[in-house]
């Protein structure tokens, strides 16, 4: 079972609970179930509450850092509706239904530490529509690898436009998250038999891209709809 670690754990200075006193009008014990902390441990996930003392403390964030959120926040959106339309769909078997139970929890969690962190700045969920590919298991395995890999990138293209320290701390822990769902996909649809393009690891280094260029990425797969 996954370890949730003790509020007491993150907050050895009580720099959280001391945000909840100030920010929040009720109770510190309401204010750390909205965050996602309650009976003492994590619910929602470490990048989320490894961002709470600052932005809880009302840090001002630059509107470019704001901006980096959003394009995440768009993207997480999508993988999260992703995984969770094929769930619903019950076509998944094995291996691969696990991985696309395992990485929905995952991609919900980035959208609501995102969410969060962003507050009322944040951009509505976008409307979409997988067709097949998230009836067609086959289908659904090569477009997850497709957006597993557009989220390493896109992640690894923006770490280093991020000014904000606790921003960046989140985001370089959302990252190899990524990177391993990337891997867990290709290791499982060429299990069967790998060429060095098809390795769970095909490189010694990843390259980022740029934010137009996951954007037209994204808009090519016709996803968005709305």
């Amino acid at each position: 079972m996954t370890h949730l670690p003790k509020l007491e754990e993150l907050d050895k200075d009580g720099a959280i609970q001391e945000a909840a006193a100030k920010v929040d009008p009720e109770t510190r014990s309401t204010f750390l179930k909205k965050v996602g902390i309650g009976a003492g441990t994590l619910a929602v996930g470490g990048a989320f509450a490894g961002a709470i003392p600052s932005m809880a403390r009302g840090q001002a964030i630059p509107q470019s850092d704001i901006d980096i959120l959003n394009f995440a926040l768009t993207l997480e959106y999508l993988e999260a509706a992703f995984y969770a339309i094929a769930n619903q769909n019950k076509v998944l078997k094995g291996e691969l239904n696990r991985f696309s139970t395992v990485v929905a929890q995952h991609e919900n969690t980035h959208v609501v530490f995102l969410r969060r962190a962003l507050g009322a700045k944040a951009v509505a969920k976008p409307k979409f529509d997988f067709k097949d590919t998230v009836t067609n298991p086959a289908k659904f395995a090569a477009t997850s690898q497709v957006l597993e890999d557009t989220g390493v990138h896109a992640y690894l293209g923006q770490v280093g436009n991020i000014k904000t320290k606790s921003i960046l701390v989140a985001a370089g822990r959302i990252l190899p998250v990524e990177a391993r769902h990337a891997a867990w996909i290709r290791d499982i649809r060429f299990s069967g038999g790998r060429t060095p393009d098809t390795t769970p690891a095909p490189a010694a280094f990843e390259d980022g891209f740029t934010k137009a260029r996951i954007l037209a990425a994204v808009n090519a797969t016709g996803f968005i709809v709305g």
